[in-house]
Protein backbone atom coordinates (compact mmCIF):
# COMPACT_ATOMS: atom_id res chain seq x y z
CA UNK A 1 0.00 0.00 0.00
CA UNK A 2 0.94 3.29 -0.36
CA UNK A 3 1.95 6.35 1.84
CA UNK A 4 0.44 8.91 2.92
CA UNK A 5 1.80 11.25 4.84
CA UNK A 6 0.85 11.41 8.68
CA UNK A 7 -2.93 13.47 9.00
CA UNK A 8 -2.82 14.40 5.52
CA UNK A 9 -6.49 14.69 3.95
CA UNK A 10 -5.42 12.04 2.00
CA UNK A 11 -4.99 9.45 4.80
CA UNK A 12 -8.22 10.45 6.03
CA UNK A 13 -9.78 9.69 2.70
CA UNK A 14 -8.72 6.75 1.99
CA UNK A 15 -9.90 5.26 5.06
CA UNK A 16 -13.15 6.92 4.27
CA UNK A 17 -12.98 5.08 0.58
CA UNK A 18 -11.88 1.79 2.48
CA UNK A 19 -15.55 2.06 4.39
CA UNK A 20 -16.90 2.90 0.93
CA UNK A 21 -15.73 -0.23 -0.05
CA UNK A 22 -15.68 -2.59 2.55
CA UNK A 23 -19.03 -4.75 1.84
CA UNK A 24 -17.33 -5.17 -1.46
CA UNK A 25 -19.80 -2.36 -3.34
CA UNK A 26 -20.15 1.28 -2.99
CA UNK A 27 -24.02 1.80 -2.52
CA UNK A 28 -25.48 4.94 -4.06
CA UNK A 29 -27.17 5.52 -0.26
CA UNK A 30 -23.54 5.93 0.80
CA UNK A 31 -22.34 8.46 -1.70
CA UNK A 32 -25.63 10.26 -0.71
CA UNK A 33 -24.39 10.32 2.94
CA UNK A 34 -20.88 12.11 1.62
CA UNK A 35 -22.64 14.85 -0.48
CA UNK A 36 -25.13 15.30 2.50
CA UNK A 37 -22.37 15.51 5.55
CA UNK A 38 -20.07 17.49 3.45
CA UNK A 39 -17.34 14.97 3.75
CA UNK A 40 -15.49 15.56 1.11
CA UNK A 41 -14.81 18.38 1.54
CA UNK A 42 -14.60 18.50 5.48
CA UNK A 43 -11.50 15.77 4.50
CA UNK A 44 -9.74 18.83 3.08
CA UNK A 45 -10.00 17.30 -0.62
CA UNK A 46 -12.18 18.42 -3.83
CA UNK A 47 -14.39 15.04 -5.67
CA UNK A 48 -11.43 14.95 -8.19
CA UNK A 49 -9.16 14.25 -5.85
CA UNK A 50 -10.79 12.26 -3.68
CA UNK A 51 -11.87 10.16 -6.76
CA UNK A 52 -8.09 9.68 -7.23
CA UNK A 53 -7.58 8.44 -3.18
CA UNK A 54 -10.67 5.79 -4.54
CA UNK A 55 -8.30 4.84 -7.26
CA UNK A 56 -5.17 4.74 -5.76
CA UNK A 57 -7.07 2.55 -3.02
CA UNK A 58 -8.12 -0.03 -5.79
CA UNK A 59 -5.05 -0.27 -7.82
CA UNK A 60 -3.07 -0.92 -4.10
CA UNK A 61 -5.80 -3.45 -3.37
CA UNK A 62 -5.03 -5.22 -6.36
CA UNK A 63 -1.54 -5.93 -5.60
CA UNK A 64 -2.09 -6.25 -1.91
CA UNK A 65 -4.83 -7.86 -0.43
CA UNK A 66 -6.14 -11.31 0.12
CA UNK A 67 -9.12 -12.63 -2.45
CA UNK A 68 -11.54 -14.30 -1.12
CA UNK A 69 -12.99 -17.43 -2.81
CA UNK A 70 -15.96 -15.66 -3.63
CA UNK A 71 -13.70 -13.09 -5.21
CA UNK A 72 -13.49 -10.39 -3.15
CA UNK A 73 -10.48 -8.24 -1.95
CA UNK A 74 -9.79 -8.25 1.71
CA UNK A 75 -7.56 -6.34 4.16
CA UNK A 76 -5.68 -8.37 6.83
CA UNK A 77 -5.90 -6.35 10.02
CA UNK A 78 -1.99 -5.46 9.83
CA UNK A 79 -2.70 -3.92 6.81
CA UNK A 80 -5.37 -1.99 7.60
CA UNK A 81 -3.56 -1.05 11.12
CA UNK A 82 -0.72 0.52 8.52
CA UNK A 83 -3.37 2.50 7.14
CA UNK A 84 -4.83 3.59 10.56
CA UNK A 85 -1.47 4.57 11.60
CA UNK A 86 -1.70 7.16 9.11
CA UNK A 87 -3.89 9.29 11.00
CA UNK A 88 -2.28 10.14 14.27
CA UNK A 89 -4.19 13.49 15.86
CA UNK A 90 -6.77 12.15 18.41
CA UNK A 91 -9.19 14.58 17.08
CA UNK A 92 -8.73 13.39 13.51
CA UNK A 93 -8.93 9.87 14.62
CA UNK A 94 -12.51 10.81 15.77
CA UNK A 95 -13.37 12.99 13.14
CA UNK A 96 -13.08 10.32 10.73
CA UNK A 97 -14.29 7.50 12.68
CA UNK A 98 -17.43 9.46 12.79
CA UNK A 99 -17.17 9.92 8.98
CA UNK A 100 -16.83 6.16 8.61
CA UNK A 101 -19.55 5.50 11.14
CA UNK A 102 -21.82 8.02 8.50
CA UNK A 103 -21.05 5.94 5.68
CA UNK A 104 -21.76 2.52 7.36
CA UNK A 105 -25.05 3.57 8.92
CA UNK A 106 -26.10 5.04 5.16
CA UNK A 107 -27.52 1.57 3.62
CA UNK A 108 -29.06 0.83 7.51
CA UNK A 109 -27.07 -2.40 6.86
CA UNK A 110 -23.61 -3.32 8.86
CA UNK A 111 -21.52 -5.76 6.58
CA UNK A 112 -18.96 -7.84 8.27
CA UNK A 113 -16.46 -6.35 6.48
CA UNK A 114 -17.69 -2.68 8.02
CA UNK A 115 -17.79 -4.32 10.95
CA UNK A 116 -13.97 -5.61 11.25
CA UNK A 117 -13.33 -2.39 9.88
CA UNK A 118 -14.52 -0.12 12.37
CA UNK A 119 -13.94 -2.14 15.15
CA UNK A 120 -10.60 -2.36 14.38
CA UNK A 121 -10.62 1.66 14.38
CA UNK A 122 -12.20 1.76 17.50
CA UNK A 123 -9.30 -0.65 18.96
CA UNK A 124 -6.47 0.79 17.08
CA UNK A 125 -7.24 4.66 18.26
CA UNK A 126 -8.72 3.54 21.40
CA UNK A 127 -12.04 5.75 21.16
CA UNK A 128 -15.40 4.72 22.33
CA UNK A 129 -18.52 5.09 20.49
CA UNK A 130 -19.87 7.96 22.88
CA UNK A 131 -16.75 9.81 21.38
CA UNK A 132 -17.74 10.02 18.21
CA UNK A 133 -21.22 11.48 18.96
CA UNK A 134 -22.47 14.37 16.83
CA UNK A 135 -22.42 16.64 19.49
CA UNK A 136 -18.29 16.12 20.57
CA UNK A 137 -17.38 16.27 17.06
CA UNK A 138 -18.84 19.75 16.39
CA UNK A 139 -15.59 21.19 17.19
CA UNK A 140 -13.39 18.89 14.85
CA UNK A 141 -15.42 20.33 12.01
CA UNK A 142 -12.81 23.07 11.02
CA UNK A 143 -9.90 20.84 10.53
CA UNK A 144 -9.13 22.46 7.08
CA UNK A 145 -6.00 21.34 4.27
CA UNK A 146 -4.63 24.80 5.24
CA UNK A 147 -4.46 23.96 8.93
CA UNK A 148 -2.86 20.49 8.24
CA UNK A 149 -0.55 22.65 5.68
CA UNK A 150 0.42 24.98 8.23
CA UNK A 151 0.93 22.01 10.47
CA UNK A 152 3.24 20.03 8.47
CA UNK A 153 5.07 23.29 7.07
Amino acid sequence: MRHYPSDSPEAMGRLVALTLMADGAIDASELKQLDHTDTIRRLGLNEASFDSVIHELCDDMLTSAHRTPAGHLELDVKSIDLLLAEVQHPLLQRQVLRMMLDVVNADSTLSGGEAVLVAEAMKFWGIDLHEVADSSISSLRTWTRRQYEYAHA
